[in-house]
């Protein structure tokens, strides 16, 4: 038996072995659905995303992103997980993000920005601004923004500065040391041109340790309980079935699996489990309410001047308030650009259950995406400005003005920003939505808790990546 056991090797896993195993008085083992190790020049190049339908490295499932309008999503399945094959995006989450996360939790002030802001800290080794109040100089996370901008990049901000927007050469700022909106370089986890997720910095390292163990290719199907506590997981391993126990479990496997591997083992709805033959052991919202970044894309022509070039996929943004707009410097067809519209606290919440009992089948995933009255409305003035700014740039051939879309048109134009959480939300003993408290315990367990995407209460205002990390550097103290 170890004393924890970690289940998913992705963002947060990675973090949690490091630092949990810095104890050589605590053992800790790792089991990660994906590989350990693989060909590694396909996950470094900071220039390219491995989701293809070549990729062997990825979950895929399918999903509904609104009322007829089906899509696919696609997640790590690797060590690093989804941070090893994304664009390298890493801005933190805003001030005002963790102030409604503090309401969740009745005003409790250890998810507040202050209370986190260590955590941020700690993680990150900023060569841009290290030494700017709110940073950090040493951590295992490398941050840069763009030395070097693609044509692209430049003539988006040159088009911002035009219109009058304030410029933000430091998304990650501390409150008031910057504008709350503009545009500027996203800060990336990059360093020489090679994406650093977690998988490199934090657990490569740790690996020569002998209180801490890695496996890859084991599929953890459910959780074993003594009452109401776990005590280990059943798995399938290159195609043979065992029992691993754990004196503590930690559920990191992301916002879809960790939920789903709640639910087949009866944490969950008791309708919906007791119409699967699942016995229940604690009724809970699990998958319930979470939330993602709808996004609606516009795509216009480049000339090739602009075209060139290969940067990371996102050098710039423009943040608006609950509106992200995003340049891509990526071309997915000759020529043809993507400008990304993407609403970052919307209203409408989906809905995630399981298909079936079997592990082998993937969840039902319904976005529910501009149900909300409001996100259609935002959606459209969004738009509106984002059409603004490309017609700024003479150069480009933009599409032709869209005064006032209508719900068919985002409907037909939406994707996701694959950002999905919340299905293990946070929140104390009494609300009706939670599944974990503050310090990521599984509610009406002992011996267990989740700490990924899956537990943040309410939508982030930036994408997740630098959240995800910091949530398992603070919980990572909880736990030791």
């Amino acid at each position: 038996m170890v004393d924890t056991l970690i289940v998913g090797g992705g963002t947060a896993g990675c973090v949690l072995a490091a630092r949990l195993s810095e104890d050589p008085n605590h053992s800790v083992r790792l089991v990660e659905a994906g590989p350990v190790s693989i060909d590694a020049a396909q996950l470094l190049d900071a220039t390219r995303m491995p989701i293809g339908p070549e990729s062997t490295v990825v979950w895929r499932y399918p999903v509904d992103l609104a009322a007829s309008v089906v899509g696919n999503i696609v997640r790590g399945r690797v060590i690093g997980g989804s941070g090893a094959i994304n664009g390298g995006y890493f801005v933190r989450a805003t001030a005002a993000d963790f102030t409604a996360w503090s309401k969740e939790l009745d005003g409790a002030a250890s998810w507040s920005f202050d209370a986190v802001l260590p955590a941020y800290r700690r993680l990150e080794r900023d060569h841009d601004y290290g030494d700017r109040p709110g940073h950090g100089t040493t951590g295992p996370i490398p941050v840069r923004r763009t030395a070097d901008p693609t044509p692209l990049s430049r003539e988006f901000a040159s088009a911002c500065a035009a219109l009058g927007l304030a410029s933000i050469p430091d998304l990650n700022a501390l409150p008031g040391a910057a504008p709350a909106e503009g545009y500027g370089p996203v800060p990336c986890n990059v360093e020489h041109g090679r994406r650093v997720d977690t998988g490199t910095a934090y657990l490569a390292p740790a690996l020569a340790r002998p209180n801490l163990t890695v496996t890859g290719a084991m599929v953890v199907t459910r959780i074993r309980f003594d009452g109401t506590r776990a005590v280990g997981v059943d798995y399938l391993h290159e195609g043979r079935a065992g029992t691993l126990a754990a004196d503590h479990i930690v559920l990191c496997a992301g916002a879809i699996e960790s939920a789903a591997l709640l639910l087949r083992s009866g944490i969950g709805d008791p309708r919906q489990l007791r119409a699967l033959d699942i016995p229940v052991l604690h009724p809970a919202p699990v998958g319930a309410w979470f939330s993602d970044h709808p996004e609606i894309g516009i795509e216009y022509r480049s000339a090739a001047a602009l075209a060139s070039g290969a940067g990371i996929p996102l050098e710039y943004v423009l943040e608006l308030d609950d509106v992200e707009i995003r340049p891509y410097a990526v071309s997915f067809t000759p020529y043809i650009h993507r400008l990304g519209v993407a609403l970052m606290r919307p209203r409408s919440e989906g809905v995630l259950r399981l298909r079936s009992a079997d592990p082998v089948d993937a969840p039902l995933i319904d976005f529910r995406y501009l149900s909300a009255a409001t996100d259609r409305i935002r959606l459209r003035e969004a738009v509106t400005i984002a059409l603004e700014v490309l017609h700024g740039i003479p150069i480009l051939r933009a599409p032709e003005s869209i005064p006032e879309p209508t719900d068919a048109w985002l409907h037909a134009n939406l994707a996701t920003s694959q950002h999905l959480s919340g299905t293990c939300r946070m929140g104390g003993a009494d609300d009706e939505r939670a599944v974990v408290d503050e310090r990521c315990r599984v509610h009406g367990t002992t011996g267990l808790s989740v700490v990924d995407l899956s537990v943040v209460p309410v939508p982030l205002s930036r994408g997740p990546k630098a959240t995800t990390v910091m949530i398992a550097e603070r919980v990572s103290e909880y736990l030791t």
